[in-house]
């Protein structure tokens, strides 16, 4: 008899533990939806191209640096080469590439000989300054956040883009702000 309370004890505490971990894996699912949700939100609304994109210069801790049409900051990725973009999948869905329908134009502070695009897969143009590919951060919820300076993410440096098309590599604590020579990673 107690081998069969034992075993029934047994097979309850598995059940238990079946149950629990179905639930936690659930809610792990549910916020991990919930996380890939805002980012696709984040990432439709600033980076979809309804019209020429417009790229002009806004000044903040770091010095000036360059937005695109909805006043976000635009980002170089050390991981790109010349011309090419290599963020793609996870990586374009937290920095979001600045996709434009036509032209780009410059706006205020922006050389527009300076403009161009490269083509992506899926047939998107993708803005480019001075051969340095565009991105917005999908961490950055509004004009004048610039939380994606200096990150590492995907195994490379993030940077704004100064107008004179090299990266901004200051962090924004010193009032000076430097800037880098906006070389390519090789």
């Amino acid at each position: 008899m107690k081998e069969i309370k034992f075993r029934t004890g047994v097979g309850a505490a598995i059940v238990a533990v079946a149950l629990t971990v179905a639930a936690c894996g659930s809610a792990s699912s549910s916020s991990s939806s919930s996380t890939s949700t805002k980012v696709a939100k984040a990432s439709s609304s600033a980076a979809a191209a309804t019209g020429p994109a417009k790229v002009q210069a806004a000044k903040g801790k770091v010095g000036t640096y360059l937005t695109g049409p909805n006043g976000h900051a635009l980002y170089l990725w050390m991981g790109d080469s010349a011309g090419k973009s290599n963020c793609t999948g996870a990586c374009a869905g937290a920095w979001m590439p600045l996709t434009t329908s036509g032209s780009p134009v410059a706006g205020a502070g922006v050389t527009a000989a300076d403009l161009a695009t490269i083509g992506r897969s899926g047939g998107a143009e993708q803005v480019t300054y001075k051969g340095h590919p565009l991105y917005y951060f999908s961490g950055d919820s509004a004009a004048g956040q610039t939380n994606g300076q200096g990150s590492t993410a995907f195994g490379a440096k993030w940077w704004l883009v100064s107008p004179a098309g090299a990266s901004i590599t200051g962090s924004g604590k010193s009032s000076s702000g430097s800037s880098g020579s906006g070389g390519w990673a090789g």
